[in-house]
C-alpha cells in the first residue's frame, strides 16, 4: 500500500516523497522544494519579538479592534513604532476606522498571528481572568499577559530584553 502511495505522490508531482527507510516508511520534502521549505523554516526561527512587541500584540489581540491611542494609553508609552513593526511582520493589520473624532485607524490581528501562536481562532486565546488574579500578587497585568503569550506560543514568539520603542 505504501509503495502505491509513493508512486502516486511521484506521479502527481507532489512536494512530498514517501520512502522506505530502515524497515519503515517516512515522508520527506521533495528535493526540488527543499530550498523553499528550508528558507521558510529558517525565517520563522529568526523572528523574535521584543517585550514591547509582545505586550502590544497582547493588547491588540485581547482588545481588538483597538486604536493606536488606546494601545499607547494601556501601555503608558507611545506605541507607534511597535505597531508599525508588528504590521510589517504581518501579525496585525488595519481593521477599519473608529467612528470617533478624527476617525483613527483600528488595529486587529491577522491570520498569520493565529498561525504563529498555533490557534484555530481568537476564541482560543487563553482567558485573562486567571492572569488578572495573578497580577494582584506582585506582577503587572501586562507581565502576566506577556508571560501567557510567551509560554503558550512557539519559540519565535519569545520576548527579547530590549527597551520600549517610542
Amino acid at each position: 500500500m505504501c509503495e502505491g502511495l509513493a508512486g502516486e505522490l511521484d506521479a502527481r508531482g507532489s512536494g512530498l516523497v514517501l520512502r522506505n527507510v530502515a524497515g519503515g516508511w517516512r515522508l520527506f520534502t521533495h528535493p526540488e522544494t527543499q530550498d523553499v521549505v528550508e528558507r521558510f523554516i529558517l525565517s520563522s526561527r529568526q523572528a523574535r519579538l521584543t517585550k514591547a512587541s509582545l505586550e502590544t500584540l497582547a493588547i491588540v489581540a485581547y482588545k481588538q479592534p483597538v486604536t493606536r491611542h488606546q494601545v499607547s494609553s494601556i501601555r503608558g508609552v507611545n506605541s507607534d513604532g511597535v505597531l508599525r513593526a508588528l504590521a510589517d511582520r504581518g501579525l496585525i493589520e488595519e481593521a477599519g476606522r473608529d467612528e470617533g473624532p478624527g476617525r483613527p485607524l483600528l488595529y486587529g490581528t491577522t491570520p498569520r498571528f493565529l498561525e504563529r501562536l498555533g490557534l484555530p481562532s481568537l476564541a482560543s486565546l487563553p482567558s485573562l481572568a486567571p492572569l488578572l488574579n495573578d497580577a494582584g500578587e506582585g506582577e503587572s497585568v501586562s507581565d502576566a499577559v506577556d508571560g501567557g503569550l510567551e509560554a503558550d506560543g512557539p519559540a519565535e514568539m519569545e520576548a527579547q530584553p530590549e527597551p520600549d520603542e517610542g
